[in-house]
């Protein structure tokens, strides 16, 4: 597996969605930079938050489970507890929501606007362990950079 340059992916996120004032459009374009970056991943997307749950928003990889309760699975918990999930073998998470067998291993990060939770970025791997405190780092740093210029 080759290392993510995270500064690279920044930069390239920072140039697709600058300037541009669609916020899905923006949120696919990331979805997809994401998929084609990382290696090891069958997703990677959005769920948007919407009253008491995540509606499925852009991403790549296969259909997807459309809402999550706030609080359910690796998602919801990483929304209701405010804190990214980095989460080695997805099948000894308590309450793990499994939309694709195939996962192993998540990163979810918490995205916000005006101090409330308005989503999160999911990062889905078939490979156990695949995410580690680089990827932490670097997706909590691509999201701050979402905030700033999508919500």
């Amino acid at each position: 597996m080759k290392k993510t340059d995270y500064a690279v992916l920044l930069a390239q996120a920072e140039g697709l969605i600058a300037g541009v004032p669609h916020p899905i459009a923006n949120l696919a374009n990331i979805s997809a930079l994401i998929y084609t970056s990382l290696d090891e991943l069958n997703w990677a997307g959005f769920y948007l938050a919407e009253g008491d749950k995540l509606i499925l928003g852009p991403f790549q990889g296969r259909p997807a489970c459309i809402e999550i309760p706030w609080g359910r699975g690796v998602c919801g918990t990483a929304a209701k507890k405010d804190a990214t999930q980095l989460v080695p073998d997805v099948h000894a998470f308590p309450g793990h929501i499994a939309c694709d067998c195939a996962s192993r291993s998540e990163i979810v990060v918490p995205l916000h606007a005006q101090g409330k939770i308005v989503g999160v970025l999911d990062i889905d791997s078939p490979v156990e362990a695949r995410f580690s405190e680089e990827d932490r780092e670097g997706l909590e740093a691509l999201c701050v950079l979402l905030e700033k210029h999508l919500f």
